[in-house]
């Protein structure tokens, strides 16, 4: 455990986390799928030009069938997986977007069940305790005091993003991971540019009318959430044990909810508190016993 790996560690827990309040702040004045698509082309353009001048231009090459494949993923895991995610925090605070995201490793589990794997009892059980949460944070959708809408596009985008993941171990991929999160990038921020046209999100807008806090914020979300810490996560996954790497996947909820409060003074209620609390342990579960497993 050197000093390099928690400094990597660190960057995955805060920036993914913050990750959230970026989009939020965007949005407030950029178009949902117009920002998304605009940060993953020139995140995914900035990766494959990194990749090309590291490693050269034959790093990026890809067959037609693994072309085929970064594109399905990029499109369940950038348009459907952030692209919902950004759309409904126009109606949801990011903290409960962050909390609604943690039931990834839930769905994942399901699908693994669904194709014939037999997950533990144990992992099961904090499924089963995770969906108890979900229900919870779910509640102030039911009662009306938060957009029901922006509740139900978080939990949609997680079955896409859980989708993606679990098809990408599956698919024909290039051999360089970089290239291949070029390669998603790229097609799914194309995709969620032609959403936002059909959308008609470019009628109207006015650039000029961007606030200062949304550009600072798509440019944190492009060069610190879609490079920085992609690549200080891609690392550790080679230079750390994966259930430690694994805890991010319930230490950015938190970090997501501790800056909305901090910073967009976003309430915490008792469904947040309650329901968070236990998505969150149910995620450790599921984390602890797929490691000992």
């Amino acid at each position: 455990m050197t000093g390099a790996v928690w400094a990597a560690l660190a960057i995955v827990y805060v920036v993914w986390g913050s990750t959230y309040l970026g989009i939020r702040v965007v949005v407030e004045t950029v178009p949902p799928f117009l920002s998304a698509g605009a940060r993953f082309v020139t995140a995914g353009l900035l990766l494959a030009a990194l990749v090309a001048w590291r490693q050269g231009p034959a790093a990026l090459r890809v067959t037609r069938r693994q072309l085929g494949s970064v594109v399905l993923v990029g499109l369940l895991l950038i348009l459907g997986g952030n692209g919902l995610v950004v759309l409904a925090e126009t109606s949801i605070d990011s903290g409960l977007a962050a909390l609604l995201i943690a039931a990834v490793p839930m769905w994942v589990v399901l699908l693994r069940a669904g194709t014939g794997d037999r997950p533990a009892p144990r992992t099961l059980g904090g499924v089963l305790l995770g969906m108890a949460g979900l229900a919870v944070l779910c509640s102030p959708g039911l009662s009306g005091s938060v957009r029901l809408s922006g509740v139900l596009l978080v939990l949609a985008a997680t079955l896409l993003w859980s989708l993606g993941s679990f098809s990408s171990g599956r698919l024909p991929m290039p051999a360089n991971p970089f290239a291949a999160s070029a390669y998603e990038m790229v097609a799914g921020g194309i995709a969620a540019l032609l959403v936002g046209v059909v959308r008609g999100e470019p009628r109207g807008f006015d650039p000029g009318a961007v606030s200062a806090g949304s550009w600072v914020a798509l440019g944190y979300l492009v060069v610190f959430g879609s490079l920085l810490a992609f690549t200080a996560y891609a690392w550790l996954l080679q230079a750390a044990p994966l259930s430690l790497v694994a805890t991010y996947a319930y230490v950015n909820p938190v970090v997501a909810v501790f800056l909305g409060w901090l910073i967009l003074d976003e309430a915490l209620t008792w469904p947040i508190l309650l329901g968070g609390t236990v998505v969150v342990a149910a995620v450790g579960v599921i984390v602890s016993t797929e490691r000992r497993g």
